[in-house]
């Protein structure tokens, strides 16, 4: 039986009829920069996302781009991640010259830890005035615990830009009720990745705000910063999405709940029926309604390398998120940061594999990754 990470064929087969008519459109159109399918896709999204402004954009990195251009982030400045994440979320700081200052994960849910990021504004009150944003991540499709996260970030008055490029549709549940990842921040930005929930045909991505004035700013820097057209009051550069993504997008977002369901029963599959000693399922931090499950990530206590073998052997797909942390990526150097200073990411790094959780897998499909996982660790 074959049983890949992703089956994106699968998901396009009962739209591919709506998919296609909608590219054509556009295309017959002759509308190809912008236009009414961005427009209604940026609605569409808000409403989605409970928020008021939705700009939609080239990718998910140059989502977090623009986002730190509008907060006016430059050389010189501090901003505040995690060590375990995509490149795109560290990197993006250091591209605009500003340094990007680690904090712990939480050892179960890969996401920043709050009592590590209150415990370096105590133990560094003479940088704090250099930090100009907040950067969690909501990683494989869970939102970080932001209620701890905003507090540490109002008491110091910095801006928080939401990493959800993996966690759009993702809930958190607060005092004043459940709220959509990307909507509690300053910022909140998506990608539309192939790979993701909401996944375009190429690179797309969003940036959300409910503060008019930054959707505002966000908008002029999207198009180098003009307004009107060849009269430029900022900087920008070129991150519009291509309207042929918007019409995909529209076509898939409203089966996008549907599709959530399905991972959040896939994964409850998982957690009923894989119980190997040797494995570490993924931590529910506030209920399964509330995670969407992008990936379903195991921590295997040894011989991951070896289980990714047999796994591709026995034709099932696997990956590592992410198998190399920030502080120990050679472009990185320059931070002072060893082997050591983050434990928690490092040992993850080491012991996580990432198995198949897409909505159409079937249970068979699952029953064979369990049995194989379980054949593997009776060895």
């Amino acid at each position: 039986m074959k049983v890949p990470l992703l089956d994106l064929k699968a998901q396009l087969a009962p739209i591919a009829t709506e998919v296609k008519n909608a590219v054509i459109e556009v295309i017959e159109s002759t509308n190809y920069i912008m236009g009414p399918k961005i427009e209604e896709l940026e609605k569409q999204v808000a409403d989605y996302c409970q928020v008021k402004e939705c700009i939609a954009v080239s990718s998910g990195t140059d989502a977090l781009l623009v986002a730190l251009m509008a907060l006016d982030v430059k050389h010189g400045d501090l901003v505040i991640t995690t060590p375990y994440s995509f490149f795109a979320s560290a990197g993006v700081v250091a591209r605009l010259g500003a340094t990007p200052v680690l904090v712990e994960i939480d050892a179960d849910t890969f996401n920043m830890d709050p009592q590590k990021l209150a415990e370096w504004f105590d133990k560094n009150k003479d940088k704090t005035s250099k930090v100009k944003a907040i950067i969690p991540i909501h990683l494989f499709g869970q939102c970080a615990d932001m209620t701890p996260i905003l507090e540490v970030a109002n008491q110091y008055k910095i801006p928080v830009i939401e990493d959800a490029a993996q966690a759009i549709g993702a809930t958190y549940p607060t005092k004043d009720g459940v709220r959509k990842a990307g909507s509690m921040g300053t910022i909140g930005c998506y990608s539309f990745f192939p790979s993701k929930n909401l996944g375009c045909a190429g690179d797309g991505g969003a940036v959300v705000t409910n503060d008019p004035v930054l959707g505002e700013k966000l908008r002029r820097l999207r198009t180098h910063g003009a307004k009107p057209k060849y009269y430029h009051s900022l900087i920008g550069g070129n991150f519009r999405l291509d309207p042929i993504q918007a019409a995909v997008l529209l076509v898939k977002l409203p089966h996008l709940e549907k599709w959530h369901q399905m991972r959040r029963d896939n994964a409850h599959f998982y957690d009923e029926t894989l119980n190997v000693a040797q494995i570490k399922k993924p931590k529910l931090a506030y209920g399964r309604q509330h995670h969407i499950y992008n990936q379903y990530v195991l921590l295997v206590e040894n011989r991951r390398d070896e289980l990714r073998d047999f796994l591709s052997k026995n034709d099932i797909g696997n990956e590592v998120y992410y198998p190399v942390s920030f502080h120990e990526q050679e472009c990185f150097q320059y931070l002072g940061y060893k082997k050591g200073d983050f434990p928690i990411s490092e040992r993850n790094a080491r012991h996580s594999i990432a198995i198949p959780i897409y909505p159409e897998l079937n249970r068979d499909m699952q029953q064979y990754v369990v049995e194989k996982l379980g054949e593997f660790f009776s060895k």
